[in-house]
């Protein structure tokens, strides 16, 4: 498990490049919102994204699409992927996600 300090850099990185590539979109068509440990993306039509930590497991949930998904931060791959084994990586589905619901794509700079 990821110490404290490690977890709370990685996810502040995460958040910052959600919200950087919501940023992208008219905020006519999503909105990005940002407190404290959650990052809520919220179309026209008031459809969200959710984005949160979960500190005591040291992970990071998104809800959308009607589930739930834990992501994992896998060090060796540099990657926060689902705890299911599912094959999903945190930035992708959020991207799914907020395609979804807005109809635009969530585009993230390197």
């Amino acid at each position: 498990m990821l110490d404290e300090a490690t977890y709370n850099q990685l996810v502040a990185g995460a958040f910052k490049r959600i919200l950087a590539a919501a940023d992208g979109i008219d905020p006519d068509v999503l909105e990005a919102e940002s407190t404290g440990d959650m990052v809520t993306l919220t179309s026209a039509s008031r459809e969200k994204c959710i984005v949160n930590t979960q500190r005591a497991v040291r992970q990071i949930w998104v809800a959308g699409r009607g589930q739930g998904i834990h992501f994992t931060y896998e060090p060796t791959r540099g990657l926060w992927l689902d705890d299911k084994g599912k094959g999903l990586e945190l930035f992708r589905f959020v991207a799914d996600v907020v395609q979804d619901i807005s109809g635009e794509p969530l585009t993230y700079r390197a």
